[in-house]
């Protein structure tokens, strides 16, 4: 059985593939990259190291040719994203790929949030092309975080339009351990997985790191205006401080407020607790 993960030199696509290691022979994992210079790692340890460019529809047929069980990597490219997957998910189908994992959002195919769109329509074409599937829709990283933590570590108080929205916080290490699972195992054929861990507000999150820095953290819950008005005093690009803006709104409209246990049922444990990632990312920053 060869699997494949794209995007493997990716922040999630790298944990999957470590994890993917801790399971399978090296040998029966490949990886599709648009820079093979940049696996050079995972080819020195066995790994089948292939070039493929969701921008260049040519080079995916080759890139899944022989995959057994391939997963696709949602992309960063929020412009050109849902084109992306589209050439993806053709590709895999002339392929002949046996089984496709895709990441995706919570509650895609229901969901009002900006960011489930592109999803959903992703999962659509997977599903049209009768091949068998999981749908893993990731909540919310910790990690997204990183950035208001620092600023927290740094003075400010964290700032948000949320209200009282909740988000399922997950880890992104956890998200990939799932994600290897459902490729490596069986049983998992035309799934749909919410992985989430336990919902919560901007409150109860800032307690924790609060908690774990040590010291009190204030949360401003703010309205849209003012919140676009301190993205544009930290430096946020102004073409972006609309499309944040939308992210705030659709969370507070409850965009990643799904309850779950399909995640630690996959895991067969308890997700990583948010105190011990944020630890580990407060660590990171203050090294």
């Amino acid at each position: 059985m060869k699997i494949m993960v794209t995007g493997a030199t990716g922040q999630l696509g790298s944990l999957v593939v470590e994890s993917l290691l801790k399971s399978i022979p090296a040998e029966n994992l490949a990886v599709s990259v648009r820079d093979p210079q940049k696996a050079i790692a995972l080819s020195e340890r066995g790994v089948d190291v292939r070039f493929g460019d969701f921008n260049q529809p040519e080079s995916l047929v080759p890139a899944f040719t022989g995959i057994d069980r391939l997963l696709i990597i949602s992309t960063g490219d929020l412009e050109n994203r849902l084109q992306q997957q589209l050439t993806a998910v053709k590709a895999a189908q002339q392929a002949n790929v046996g089984f496709i994992a895709y990441t995706s959002a919570s509650n895609a195919t229901e969901s009002k949030f900006i960011l489930a769109n592109d999803h959903r329509i992703t999962e659509e074409a997977i599903r049209e092309t009768g091949i068998p599937f999981s749908m893993l829709r990731n909540n919310w990283y910790i990690e997204n975080e990183t950035g208001s933590i620092q600023a927290v570590l740094n003075g400010a108080p964290w700032v948000t339009a949320i209200g009282s929205g909740k988000i399922g916080w997950a880890s992104r290490r956890d998200f990939a351990e799932a994600a290897a699972i459902v490729l490596a195992g069986e049983g998992h054929d035309n799934t749909v997985y919410e992985l989430a861990g336990k919902p919560s507000t901007q409150e109860e999150f800032v307690a924790i790191v609060a908690d774990v820095i040590g010291k009190q953290v204030d949360v401003q819950q703010v309205n849209d205006g003012t919140y676009a008005s301190v993205m544009s005093n930290v430096g946020m690009p102004e073409t972006m401080i609309p499309f944040l803006v939308m992210i705030q709104s659709g969370l507070r409209d409850g965009g990643m407020d799904v309850e779950s246990t399909d995640l630690p049922k996959l895991l067969g444990r308890k997700p990583t607790s948010l105190k011990e990632v944020i630890q580990h990312i407060v660590s990171n920053i203050q090294q």
